[in-house]
This record gives structure tokens, C-alpha cells and sequence, in this order.
């Protein structure tokens, strides 16, 4: 699966953006394409297929393929514990952090801009 990203009119994805849930969505859609895409790259990079995943986390290669192409479906994003298994059983340990968004500081109102 190779992910290539639709191009957008950038005016029409700033004004669904201003949206905070619209944005929430999106944003967690891209997060899930780019995890799923990573873990099947390092799964490849380790030499390991989806039923030597699959039997190290006591699941079947159906419940792995799925991982690997979550798509844009948020409602049915495997839990944290899963992506962590997954991780483990491919030899990776899974970090995750939290960045500012830029756009959105500048963009704040006064009330929620940091003291």
C-alpha cells in the first residue's frame, strides 16, 4: 500500500480545519495512515510476515492485514495496547509525543493563548 496523499484546494482545508472536530478528524486519520504504514515497513525491515506477527500476539493475519491498512476508518483505530503489541512483536518499541501546533497558537483567542 502506498500512501499518496489527495492534493487540496489549501483554502478549503484551511476553513474545515477552523472546525476543531473536523480538525480532530483529520488530523487523527493522518496519524493512523502514517502508524500503519510504519509498522508494515518495519514488519518488512525485520524479514517477519503477517502470520509471524500474528502468532507472536496470539491473533490471526486477518487481525495484522488490518493493522497494516487501517485506512481512514477512526471509529475502529486499534487501542494503544495493540499498536504496542504490535510493536513489540516486531521488535520496536512504540514512543508517542505531543507538539504545538503552530498554526493554531497564532491563531487562538486570547482566552486559551498560554500565560
Amino acid at each position: 500500500m502506498t500512501y499518496k496523499p489527495v492534493k487540496r484546494d489549501s483554502k478549503l482545508l484551511k476553513t474545515v480545519l477552523a472546525n476543531p472536530e473536523a480538525r480532530a478528524i483529520y488530523e487523527a486519520t493522518k496519524v493512523q495512515i502514517d502508524l500503519a504504514i510504519k509498522l508494515k515497513k518495519a514488519r518488512i525491515k525485520q524479514k517477519m510476515t503477517q502470520d509471524d506477527v500474528a502468532e507472536i500476539m496470539h491473533t490471526k493475519k486477518p487481525a495484522i492485514s488490518r493493522l497494516e491498512t487501517s485506512g481512514d476508518d477512526i471509529k475502529n483505530f486499534p487501542s494503544l495496547l495493540t499498536l504496542i503489541k504490535f510493536a513489540s512483536a516486531i521488535g520496536y518499541e512504540l514512543k508517542f509525543g505531543l507538539r504545538p501546533i503552530k498554526s493554531l497558537i497564532k491563531s487562538k483567542p486570547e482566552i486559551y493563548r498560554e500565560k
